[in-house]
């Protein structure tokens, strides 16, 4: 089990990727330099962009809204009414394990599902989270460490438009296996809000991680 350290809470809406990159930087060398402070997790979501990890098989096209950048995982896709989480944290002598850490974004993500009616399930070799039994994925994860600091994180598709998926090989699969929970539940969908509150509370038992400060929208 992790070492316990708290964990301050950033909710910042609406955030381009650049801006939401660089915020990610700036803490994650702020925490190398001091270690012993408190860690961060950044809830968010972003304007239509497209994100190319270290194992994208092909390279990232030019366009404003496309980056290539060190984290795990090929392409993906983020847009409004996706749930974006971003991890900045120390990972002790007994957390540096980026595999553990992985399992743990999905056990967290798949509980949250389960707050809400689905069911979820990781898969060897397909690092996110998938609907149980069948060909649809709903969050993706791609992460990066530095200095033992984590950053980036997962996305969880809620109430998002599925449409850009289409226009890359999310993941290395088809466009046709994403999904989101609105497409899933209908009108029984959660709100953002919701998603948020049930995330942070896996998250924060499944990585040991109290929380010192929270500020969360309510839309």
């Amino acid at each position: 089990m992790a070492v316990e350290r708290a964990i301050v809470v950033r909710d910042e809406g609406l955030v381009d990727y650049a801006s939401a990159y660089a915020l990610q930087l700036k803490l994650v060398e702020e925490k190398k330099h001091s270690v012993d402070t408190d860690d961060t997790l950044i809830l968010l979501e972003h304007p239509d962009v497209y994100t190319y990890g270290r194992k994208s098989k092909e390279p990232a096209p030019l366009g404003d809204n496309v980056f290539s950048v060190e984290r795990g995982g090929e392409a993906t896709y983020h847009n409004p009414g996706q749930l974006v989480c971003y991890p900045i944290l120390y990972l002790g002598e007994q957390d540096r394990d980026i595999h553990l850490h992985l399992r743990r974004l999905e056990s967290t993500l798949i509980d949250v599902l389960d707050d809400f009616g689905l069911s979820g399930e990781r898969r060897a070799g397909a690092t996110g989270v998938w609907l149980m039994g069948r060909e649809k994925k709903i969050a993706s994860i791609g992460v990066a460490v530095s200095g033992w600091v984590t950053f980036h994180g997962c996305a969880l598709n809620v109430n998002n438009d599925l449409y850009g998926f289409s226009r890359i090989h999310p993941c290395g699969f088809s466009s046709e296996v994403m999904t989101s929970m609105r497409k899933e539940l209908g009108d029984s969908c959660p709100t953002l809000a919701q998603v948020k509150a049930s995330f942070l509370g896996h998250f924060s038992r499944h990585f040991a991680r109290p929380r010192v400060a929270t500020d969360l929208t309510t839309g």
